[in-house]
């Protein structure tokens, strides 16, 4: 029996999916751990994927026809 099919995530462009990324300060903590901050792509604010074509090209219309 045929299963149904799923169209695959749109993955980000700007980050290639590697939407988060830890990052080092520099120097140690008093326990002797890393120092770090998180950074998170801003197109995807951290996802890895996009809307799909359709809700962006809706979401396009919607702000030129607006005026």
């Amino acid at each position: 029996m045929p299963q149904p099919s799923h169209a695959p995530a749109r993955i980000c462009p700007s980050c290639d999916g590697f939407a988060s990324a830890v990052i080092t300060r520099g120097g140690r903590d008093h326990n002797g751990q890393r120092r770090t901050i998180t950074a998170h792509c801003r197109t995807c604010q951290g996802t890895g994927t996009i809307p799909p074509l359709r809700q962006l090209l809706d979401a396009a219309a919607d702000a030129v026809f607006a005026r």
